[in-house]
């Protein structure tokens, strides 16, 4: 995922949590909020709690939501002028793990699909 398309100043993720509307699915909370008056390119952040894990556990599963949502880029699921933040809750790296990558990207097709409904 390219710089362009990620989320990384606080008062950013601040205005998706505040003014923005949120979906939840069980291992996922997708918060989104439409850009202002210029849109442009989707941005991400992630928000990946403690209760997730130790540091290395945090870390992989960063690393393996941003191939999954630079995937959705390629294709153009994700509709544009928006930003969005990706709330992993705990159990996700687990069963990540268990489970394998297209589990991983099903769920969050799941959660972006609640978005678009």
């Amino acid at each position: 995922m390219q710089r362009k398309n990620r989320l990384s100043r606080s008062r950013d993720f601040d205005a998706v949590y505040r003014q923005g509307r949120s979906a939840s699915t069980r291992f996922l909370t997708l918060y989104w909020f439409a850009q202002g008056e210029d849109p442009g390119e989707p941005r991400l952040g992630l928000a990946v709690p403690k209760a997730a894990g130790n540091a290395v556990v945090r870390n992989r599963i960063k690393r393996q939501l941003r191939e999954t949502w630079r995937a959705l880029l390629d294709r153009d699921a994700v509709p544009a002028g928006s930003d969005y933040v990706l709330v992993v809750r705990p159990g996700l790296p687990e069963a990540a793990d268990a489970r394998g990558h297209e589990w991983l990207a099903e769920r969050v097709d799941e959660v972006l699909a609640k978005v678009a409904a």
